[in-house]
Order: C-alpha cells, then structure tokens, then sequence
C-alpha cells in the first residue's frame, strides 16, 4: 500500500494504456513514455503491463507503511527518504515498513515514472488501469492523486532488475524531427518557412491533451476540412496559427489542418518538455524516421 501524505502537481495512476477504443472516441492515453514506465517495473519486480505512478513538475510526499520496493525512472526530481538521504534514479529502491519517500521539484525535465513491487491495483477500466483525466475514469477515482488517499498494491510476481545502463531520459533541446503532415499541401512557403524556421515556446495552458506552442503564427489557405483521425504528435494549426501538439489524453478526431506529425522515435521527448521551454521542428522523410525507431531500455532481471 501507497499512503499519500502530500500530493504533488498533478500524479496519476498510470499504465501501458487503453489501445483499441479510438472508435468510441478514447484514446489510448497512458504513460507518456511507456518505455520509461516499462523500465521502472522491470526494475521493481513487476510486469512491463503493470500500473505505476506518472508525476509531473512537483511530487508528492508517499508512504509506504508495510515497506515496498520501488524504482524511479525519468526525469530526475530532488527527493529523499525519510533519514533525508537522496534516492537514485534508475535503480531498484527497498523502502523499510513506514518509510517515507519525497519528491520535491523536476530537476531536468517535466515526468518521472514510479514503480512498486506488485503494481498499482486500481480497477480496470476498459482494460486499463490508466487515469484519464477528460472524462473522469480509470487511475485512482478518474483523478489525480489528493493528501489523505491509500493506493493498495498486487501481490509480487516476479525478480527485481537493474538496467544494464542508465540512458539519457530526454533530448529536449535537440529539434523534434517531423514528417509531412496530411494536410501540408495547403501551407504555402511563408507558412512553411514560419513553422520550420520559427522559434516556439511550450505554452503554460499545455497539459496532456496537448502541448500548446506559442510563436510565429503559421498561415495556411482557409479550406472546410472532415474531421480526420489524429494521434498523439500530430501538429495541428488551428485560425490563430500557433501549433498544437497532440497528446496522450488528446482527441481521436480533429478538423484543424495537420502540418506535420512528430515521429514515434521522438515521442518521449515530448514527456519532458515544460512550460516555457523552446521547442524546434526539422523535417526528415518517412524512410529514415523508420531508421529512429526507439528500443525500450534494457533491463537485466536479477536472479
């Protein structure tokens, strides 16, 4: 069990997601870097499908009351145990029986991932254990997580395991590298050369149904268009012209024009970035985006 004696900005439940179900108008959603999340529960003893915590920006404060074992992943955050000594990241952590367990503020990137031995055992909806905040459902109550809440665990299955390296979590400074979007046709060189050449910031109103860009505004022909299916890292540019990055828990459909599309490789990039840091689109074509395709970090099971 997780007792949550301070929440941070904003914790969710989090798992591999809810694939399937677009036709009912829910995506996916689930960790921003699943692979991120993998890690944690290879290194916690736990299934690769098993619930985590997703934290954001600012953590909370857990404790674990009959003692657990945990691992960290992602973006490094200040945080400490109880005695006051600081956690390692990427690496399996065995808290004693009522030990406590603080994050503070991200140090160098926006997520970390959270595993527990057991994982997290929350019901399932639609297949998933994933919080998905829009509507309410899944996670602990459809919500993030509040002081005073109890997250119970599974019982452990597996070995715990260490990472054969520690790989960086993020690029964030680097471009994000694009292909053509459906609707790139209908930009013409001024808007093009705005979005390719421009300078964007992650807007404070981002979240995980999109990261919101503010900068050169982005002209395009003004054209009536069907809703058509989007997923997460498709560029949407709606009449103001700022981009719009879709997210985990963003929409199936959209009817803004899709400039670009992030590729798959470049994903967990996105889980990283935070309000007012700067981001910058490079195209590649779709033969060598499928050269980038990122492998899960690997992790060795301990016998």
């Amino acid at each position: 069990m997780i007792e949550v004696l301070r929440a941070g900005l904003c914790d969710l439940v989090v798992d591999a997601g809810r694939p399937g179900w677009g036709a009912l108008g829910v995506p996916a959603a689930g960790a921003a870097d699943p692979a991120a999340l993998m890690a944690a529960n290879r290194l916690a003893g736990n299934s690769s499908e098993a619930a985590g915590l997703e934290i954001s920006l600012s953590g909370p404060i857990l404790r674990f009351p009959f003692g657990a074992v945990v691992a960290l992943t992602g973006a490094h955050f200040a945080a400490t145990r109880s005695s006051g000594v600081a956690v390692a990241w990427n690496e399996t952590l065995v808290m004693a029986a009522g030990e406590t367990l603080s994050l503070d503020r991200a140090r160098d990137g926006c997520r970390c991932w959270l595993a527990v031995q057991g994982g997290l055992a929350v019901p399932r909806v639609m297949g998933s254990r994933s919080t998905f905040l829009p509507t309410g459902f899944g996670g602990h109550l459809g919500r993030t997580l509040k002081a005073g809440d109890a997250l119970p665990c599974d019982f452990p299955v597996g070995k715990v395991g260490r990472l054969q390296a520690s790989p960086p979590f993020s690029d964030r400074a680097s471009p994000l590298r694009v292909i053509a979007g459906p609707q790139a046709g209908l930009f013409d060189d001024t808007g093009l050369a705005a979005f390719f050449a421009g300078a964007y910031r992650v807007d404070a109103s981002s979240d995980r149904r999109g990261l919101r860009l503010a900068g050169p505004a982005v002209t395009h022909a003004r054209v009536e268009l069907a809703s058509q299916g989007v997923l997460p890292g498709a560029i949407q540019i709606p009449p103001d012209g700022q981009p719009i990055i879709l997210g985990w828990d963003g929409p199936v459909t959209g009817g803004y024009p899709v400039i670009a599309g992030i590729i798959s490789a470049d994903l967990p990039k996105l889980a990283q970035l935070c309000p007012g840091d700067g981001v910058r689109f490079v195209t590649i074509e779709i033969a060598a985006a499928r050269a980038f395709v990122s492998a899960p970090w690997k992790v060795e099971v301990s016998e």
